[in-house]
């Protein structure tokens, strides 16, 4: 286990493998374990950095600021990048955590060897309407957390699985991904979940033209059944110059569960396409 200090932030992540690195950030209450059944194919041949998102799982905030915002989990990031002395890295993100990673990318992309964006958007906020509406609807949604546990809520998916749960489902493998994702969900805390949706989801603007100025090789990825976040992607791969857009039939918004041997190998060989050119970016595994 290996934690770094930014702050009042103890930030939990990962490390293992070797080569080029690529930093991995997983979306709301998910953690490191979201990348499990990709993370050997993508190890095996490059240096794999999942973390755990501030409010999320063992990264822990002490105190104020807590800091949920896009601003500051980007920040996080290149603070990660900075305690392991990489100067350039690959970003691969999914949801939430591409919320951040494409805010990021907007303010500056010259540290991104290529940004890999599955399942997201470059608003903050899931839905659309002007801020107090937004601000309304995700209180209403963080309720959910402070009321129910995480095994209510699992057992609530088998009925009304919603735009998240829609994919798994409706795969033949619906009741071993439920379980999974409700194990990877309890190692959350509920009020403090609660918390950073309050406190995040706040702008339904996509930045348009900040996509414009993102300068990094871009992969976009969503899920046939992914209806959140289809405009979404297809907006964003058509703003940010050159960027490719993957559509995945038959697939909901857990495109890294639903279909890891897909999703490992499209990230794969776009990394392989687009190598970091130089710089301090490689490097041995410094621990499990």
């Amino acid at each position: 286990m290996a934690f770094f200090s930014r702050g009042n932030a103890r930030i939990y992540f990962e490390d293992r493998g070797a080569g080029e690195p690529v930093i991995a950030v997983h979306g709301l209450t998910e953690n490191t374990r979201y990348w499990k059944f990709v993370e050997g194919e993508i190890s095996a041949r490059h240096r794999f950095i999942p973390m755990d998102m501030r409010g999320h799982s063992r990264t822990v905030v002490e105190g104020q600021p807590e800091g949920f915002d896009a601003r500051t989990v980007g920040e996080d990031i290149l603070a990660l990048a900075d305690h392991l002395g990489l100067g350039s890295f690959h970003l691969l993100t999914h949801s939430t955590g591409g919320f951040a990673g494409v805010r990021l990318a907007m303010k500056d992309s010259s540290r991104l060897a290529s940004l890999v964006l599955t399942n997201t958007s470059s608003a903050t906020s899931v839905v659309p309407g002007d801020r107090e509406a937004v601000r309304a609807f995700h209180a209403r949604f963080a309720r959910s957390f402070e009321r129910f546990g995480w095994g209510q809520m699992t057992s609530t998916l088998k009925l009304i699985p919603g735009p998240f749960f829609r994919g798994i489902m409706e795969s033949d493998k619906a009741s071993e991904l439920l379980e999974f994702s409700r194990g990877m969900m309890s190692l959350n805390d509920r009020p403090t979940i609660a918390r950073f949706v309050t406190s995040f989801y706040d702008d339904p603007d996509p930045q348009v033209e900040g996509l414009r100025k993102i300068a990094c090789p871009t992969l976009v990825i969503y899920g046939e059944k992914d209806d959140l976040f289809i405009q979404s992607s297809r907006l964003m791969a058509g703003e940010i110059p050159g960027a490719e857009l993957l559509e995945y039939r038959g697939v909901g918004h857990m495109t890294a569960l639903e279909a890891p041997d897909r999703l490992a190998s499209d990230v794969l060989a776009f990394l392989a396409a687009h190598p970091l050119g130089g710089g301090r970016g490689t490097g041995e595994a410094v621990c499990l």
